[in-house]
């Protein structure tokens, strides 16, 4: 499959009115045929990827995340995600961040980043904008970042970073915990035959954020 299957999209409408043991298992076989769907999608998008980007991840059913929720420390007791999703590990310590499809009715897109930055590598990326922002800033400000995502997305703390100035001029980047960027698809996008190479398109906009951010992550603060 090249394409998202209607059958795909279905489903998860169906299992989020059903959201329970009993109606899933009776609709197991509904559900392996969905999900052979959204592999082979998975596996001619991560093919795509290989052509541009050098992936870790080794096929589409390994990118795939369970549709099982973990309920354990959740008030949302409901078993299932009503969605489908995978995420692509870019290779070598050299290529820093990560793919991500997400595909739920009414709530599609495709992204990527920096989700849970470790510690040091956030340290690191504060104090290299902190030095300087430009090279970060006119990645975000140029025109095919801004017309396919917008602006950066992820967390933030309230005030500022600690070790860092609340009247820093680059403060407003401090302050994210997360480095997201993300391309919102409605559901009619997501049918046509043409989504996988947006969604393609989707990642290679992604590579000017991606190749500032390796720069950073993989050398010393001289560069080296």
């Amino acid at each position: 499959m090249t394409r998202i299957h209607p059958d795909s999209l279905n489903f998860l409408s169906k299992l989020k009115e059903h959201n329970n043991r009993e109606w899933f298992n009776a609709h197991k076989t509904e559900y392996q045929q969905a999900l052979q769907h959204i592999t082979s999608f998975a596996d001619n998008l991560l093919a795509q990827l290989n052509t541009h980007d050098l992936i870790e991840t080794a096929s589409g059913k390994d990118s795939l995340q369970r549709i099982y929720r973990d309920t354990r420390f959740s008030n949302d007791k409901t078993p299932y995600k009503a969605s489908w999703s995978g995420g692509f590990r870019r290779a070598t310590k050299q290529r820093r961040g990560g793919y991500y499809f997400h595909i739920e009715p009414g709530n599609s897109f495709v992204g990527g980043g920096f989700w849970g930055p470790v510690p040091e590598d956030l340290k690191r990326i504060r104090e290299d904008i902190a030095f300087d922002a430009a090279p970060l800033r006119k990645v975000l400000k140029s025109k095919s970042f801004t017309s396919m995502f917008g602006t950066l997305q992820g967390e933030q703390v309230k005030t500022a970073p600690k070790g860092f100035p609340a009247g820093h001029e680059a403060i407003d980047l401090l302050r994210y915990k997360q480095f997201l960027v993300m391309r919102r698809f409605p559901d009619k996008a997501v049918l046509k035959d043409d989504f996988l190479k947006e969604a393609d398109l989707t990642f290679q906009a992604m590579r000017p954020f991606f190749d500032y951010m390796s720069e950073v992550l993989s050398t010393d603060t001289n560069g080296v």
